[in-house]
């Protein structure tokens, strides 16, 4: 058991106080005259006087002893009232229980070491809650199976008689402890360490017998290669020897292939020679073809000259004047009423577009197409009015770029109004009643000259064939449709 602390002194047998250091009597302020020291005292004796006891300072405490206390007064904090909490202490209190301790340290342990009330009153609940190990260390007894770190902390706390001593007690037990700790793990180095030299013997030997049958392949694999290296030695005695051999046929092959060079540089001198006469007479025979075909131009200027004046010649004696209408246009007037209605597609023609644009391609030629035939077959899915505007439009296109006459055709029972204007170059010409699309087709072929380029875009086969028979070409509606696609 630790000695009495001086300035811990108290009367044998009394209750042992819950924390808080209470001075020794000597040491309280006194009130007034102690009448009963007084009147034992005799005349003869006086009182010796009574010197006050030096106030020690703060023991230092263990890290683990500090950290412990720390704990102790933070659980301790929610149980006292706020208007008794000292001020800087307020905010930790708020703090979770798990950060008061980690984030309040600094002022707990302030507060503990210069307020001894607020000492005294987590001593309290520290002893509550430690229970006979409590009073124990409270009667400044310390039991020898307990924590010394738990007993400092609660004489910390407390304060008994020797409660120094015990904070000193539990300091070097925890540096005892510590120090066990860092020789066991000497101990444990030392005997790791020895565990790998061990195994790095071990591998060693293994290494070591590794080695051993490595240089025994290796001086194998160069008793090998010193054959070898003989074998390597006489095969390059052979093959310089043939080497010398290849030299001197080489040298043989290339006067040889000297000889073989002169004799084909004056072959080629000669057929550069003939070649340049060659030359000549394909200049000689360039220049009579040439006059030959200077005649011939001549001769044809002079035909196409002759045929010119002649059909001025007979235009001045014919005295034609200029035709104001085609003779599509004639067949256009006698059709005043323009109505519409759906016909059915017949036969279908599948021609090239190519030989469309050919057909186009021709002076004056006229291009009739069979409306709804076109429509239908190509976008028959939008309403006949959307197919009419679109068609008429794809029209105009190839007459502003081909410049030709362009007559579409429309099969219709009603009068229509409020048609859209066509593009220029382009004839809308709608079927009387009682009448189809296909004969007024025919009679537009029929009303145009013999000789002049006429094209009939139908996939119809009676309108195909009916055209034919008057000079006109036929084309299936694909070539006009793949026509307009790529306009």
């Amino acid at each position: 058991m630790a000695a009495p602390d001086p300035t811990d002194a108290r009367p044998e047998g009394a209750a042992p106080t819950t924390g808080a250091h209470i001075p020794p009597a000597s040491t309280m302020p006194s009130t007034g005259p102690d009448l009963g020291a007084a009147a034992e005292t005799s005349p003869e004796t006086s009182p010796e006087p009574v010197l006050p006891e030096p106030v020690l300072p703060e023991p230092v405490l263990p890290e683990a002893v500090r950290s412990r206390i720390v704990v102790l007064a933070a659980g301790a904090l929610p149980e006292v009232p706020v208007d008794e909490l000292p001020a800087p202490l307020r905010k930790v209190a708020k703090f979770a229980p798990n950060r008061r301790a980690r984030y309040g340290a600094a002022p707990i342990a302030a507060q503990l070491t210069n307020d001894p009330l607020f000492r005294q009153r987590v001593a309290a609940r520290a002893m509550d809650e430690a229970g006979e190990l409590g009073e124990a260390v409270a009667s400044g007894v310390t039991p020898g199976a307990a924590d010394p770190v738990e007993v400092a902390a609660l004489a910390y706390l407390m304060r008994p008689v020797g409660w120094r001593d015990l904070v000193a007690a539990a300091g070097a037990a925890v540096r005892a402890e510590a120090d066990s700790a860092a020789v066991a793990a000497l101990i444990n180095d030392a005997e790791a360490r020895a565990n790998r030299a061990e195994h790095d013997r071990t591998v060693a030997r293994v290494e070591v017998d590794k080695l051993r049958d490595e240089l025994a392949r290796v001086r194998e694999e160069l008793g090998q290669l010193r054959e070898e290296s003989r074998l390597l030695a006489r095969s390059l005695r052979e093959a310089q020897t043939q080497q010398r051999r290849a030299n001197e046929l080489l040298a043989t092959e290339r006067g040889r292939a000297a000889r073989a060079a002169a004799d084909h540089d004056a072959e080629l001198r000669r057929l550069r020679a003939k070649l340049a006469d060659a030359e000549l007479s394909a200049g000689s025979a360039r220049q009579s073809a040439k006059e030959a075909r200077a005649v011939d131009d001549a001769r044809l200027w002079l035909l196409l000259e002759t045929i010119g004046q002649a059909a001025q010649g007979l235009r001045r004696e014919l005295a034609l004047d200029p035709a104001d209408k085609l003779p599509a246009d004639f067949v256009a007037d006698s059709f005043t009423d323009r109505p519409a209605a759906a016909t059915s597609t017949r036969a279908r023609d599948t021609d090239d577009p190519a030989r469309l644009d050919d057909l186009l391609a021709l002076p004056r030629a006229h291009l009739i197409v069979d409306g709804y035939n076109v429509t239908k077959r190509g976008f028959g899915e939008v309403p006949l009015e959307q197919q009419r505007k679109r068609l008429i439009t794809g029209l105009g296109g190839i007459a502003a770029q081909t410049g030709d006459e362009v007559t579409v055709v429309f099969d219709g029972a009603e009068r229509m109004h409020g048609l859209p204007p066509a593009p220029r170059g382009v004839r809308v010409l709608f079927s009387r009643k009682g009448e189809t699309a296909d004969e007024l087709i025919r009679r537009l072929v029929r009303a145009e000259p013999s000789g002049r380029a006429i094209v009939v875009v139908s996939s119809d086969r009676e309108v195909a064939d009916g055209v034919r028979r008057h000079g006109a070409y036929p084309m299936g509606a694909d070539s006009l449709l793949r026509r307009l696609a790529r306009s």
